[in-house]
C-alpha cells in the first residue's frame, strides 16, 4: 500500500537497530501500520514475522500463552544461532507455562506492593545519596543524566535486593549495558561482534554469581540470591546451578533496564514539556499518574517475539503454526482507539491503560519496583532540581529490543537535601 510522499509498507522496517540508534522510535511507521495494516507481515526480513501494533491485539495474544510461545525466540533482532538459551538455561523471559509460573512463584512475594512499601525507605535512601553526589547548590554544573542519576538508582536497588556490595555497582552497570546493548559498538570490546560481546558478558556475570552462590548455600541471607539457592519448585526440587545463574542474570538486566530508561526518557520528556514539570511541581499529588504517563510515553521495551503453536486468525489475517510475531508495545501505547491525544505528554492522563510492563502471563515481575523507583527519583528531584536544559542531542542505544537512552548531557542546578 502506497503512502503519499513516502515508502510503501513493503519498503519500511521496524526492527533495524541502526534506525533506533539514529532516529529513535518509528512512531510515524507504527501509526501507518495501525491505520493501514495493524497485523502486517514483513516477509522480506531475514526472519519473516507479523508486526502486531494495536493495543487490543497485543492483549489478545498475550493472554493466550499456550497458543503463542515466548520460548522459541525472544526478539526478532536475535539470530537463533546467537540465542543464549542454546547454551544457558532459559530465563523467565524465555519460559512458557507451566514452567514460567513455577519459577516466577519462587520470588513473587518479594515483588508485591506490600513488600515494596517495606522497601521504600531503602529506595529513598539510595535515591537521596545518588542525588547528593550531583547536588550543586546555587551553581550550575554539567553532567550525563543517564550516567549520574537514572542508571545508578536501579542498579543500586537491584544490587541491594540481590545482596551485592556497593563496590560492584559499576561492574553491574557495565554488564547490563553489554547484555542489552551487545549490538551497540560503544559496548563492544575492540574486534568483538554482537555474539562475542553478549557471550563474554554472560560468562563474566555467571562467574561472578557462581562465587556468591556457594557462600549463600552455607550462609543464607535475606536476599534474592539466597531465595534462588534455597527455594524449591512444586515437586520439591531445588534449582540447579545453571537455573540459579540464569535467574540472577535476568533479575540484573530486567531489573535495571526498565527503570533506567523510563527515568531517562521521563526526564527528557519533562525537559521538552516544561509546562508538565511546572504542573507537577505545583501539584505533587499528580505524581502517581505522572509515573504512569512516563511509562506510557517512554515504553522502554520495544518488542518481544511470540511463536504461534497453531493456525490463528487475527483481523482477517491467517497466522500459521510456527509463524513469528513481534508485539510492539510503544505502538500500543500510542493507539488512538485507547488514548485521547496519544502524542501528547500529559501527567494527569486518566485512564492510562498502557502496556509498558506487558500483559498476561509475562506481565513484568518487577513492575511495582520500577514504579516505586521512578516515583522516588522524581519526588526527590521535584524539591531539589532548580533548572535543567539539554547541552546536546541525547544518544540512543543501538537495539530493536530495548529503547535505551545512553547519554543525556545536561546543564543543571540542584540543591542538596533539606
Amino acid at each position: 500500500m502506497a503512502h503519499a510522499g513516502g515508502p510503501t509498507l513493503r519498503e519500511i522496517t521496524v526492527v533495524s537497530p541502526e534506525h533506533y540508534a539514529k532516529a529513535g522510535y518509528p512512531h510515524e511507521i507504527w501509526t501507518r501500520l495501525r491505520a493501514e495494516d495493524p497485523v502486517h507481515y514483513f516477509e522480506s526480513c531475514e526472519k519473516p514475522f507479523w508486526a502486531i501494533t494495536k493495543h487490543a491485539d497485543i492483549i489478545e495474544i498475550s493472554r493466550q500463552p499456550e497458543r503463542f510461545l515466548n520460548g522459541p525466540l525472544l526478539s526478532i533482532g536475535i539470530d537463533p544461532s546467537d540465542d543464549p538459551q542454546r547454551v544457558f538455561p532459559p530465563t523467565l523471559l524465555n519460559m512458557d507455562p507451566p514452567q514460567h509460573r513455577e519459577f516466577r512463584d519462587l520470588v513473587r512475594r518479594r515483588f508485591t506492593r506490600s513488600s515494596l512499601e517495606r522497601m521504600r525507605n531503602d529506595i529513598e535512601q539510595i535515591a537521596g545519596e545518588v542525588l547528593d553526589e550531583v547536588s550543586t547548590g546555587d551553581e550550575f554544573a554539567e553532567m550525563d543524566f543517564v550516567d549520574r542519576v537514572s542508571a545508578p538508582v536501579p542498579i543500586a536497588v537491584i544490587a541491594w535486593m540481590l545482596g551485592l556490595p556497593r563496590s560492584d555497582w559499576r561492574k553491574l552497570f557495565r554488564w547490563s549495558n553489554e547484555l542489552i546493548g551487545a549490538d551497540d559498538p560503544e559496548y563492544q570490546l575492540e574486534g568483538e561482534d554482537r555474539r562475542e560481546t553478549a557471550r563474554r558478558s554472560q560468562l563474566e556475570v555467571f562467574e561472578y554469581f557462581s562465587k556468591l552462590l556457594e557462600d549463600r548455600r552455607a550462609n543464607p541471607q535475606d536476599d534474592l540470591i539466597s531465595a534462588f539457592v534455597h527455594g524449591e519448585l512444586s515437586d520439591g526440587r531445588k534449582l540447579d546451578l545453571g537455573e540459579v545463574l540464569s535467574y540472577c542474570l535476568i533479575i540484573l538486566v530486567a531489573g535495571n533496564e526498565t527503570t533506567r530508561n523510563a527515568t531517562s526518557g521521563g526526564m527528557l520528556a519533562f525537559i521538552e514539556h516544561p509546562d508538565q514539570w511546572r504542573k507537577l511541581r505545583d501539584d505533587p499529588s499528580l505524581m502517581k499518574p505522572a509515573v504512569e504517563e512516563i511509562l506510557r510515553w517512554t515504553s522502554p521495551v520495544i518488542h518481544f517475539a511470540r511463536t504461534a503453536t497453531e493456525d490463528y486468525e487475527l483481523r482477517g489475517r491467517k497466522i500459521r503454526e510456527g509463524d513469528l510475531m513481534a508485539l510492539f508495545y510503544p505502538s500500543a501505547n500510542r493507539d488512538e482507539e485507547i488514548f485521547d491525544d496519544p502524542f501528547e505528554f500529559r501527567i494527569d492522563r486518566n485512564p492510562n491503560r498502557h502496556l509498558a510492563f506487558g500483559v498476561g502471563e509475562h506481565f513484568c515481575l518487577g513492575a511495582h519496583v520500577a514504579r516505586t523507583e521512578i516515583d522516588v527519583i522524581f519526588r526527590h528531584m521535584l524539591t531539589r532540581l532548580g533548572e535543567i536544559e539539554l547541552l546536546a542531542e541525547p544518544e540512543r542505544l543501538r537495539s530493536c529490543l530495548v529503547g535505551g537512552l545512553k547519554h543525556i548531557p545536561v546543564r543543571y542546578r540542584m540543591s542538596a537535601a533539606a
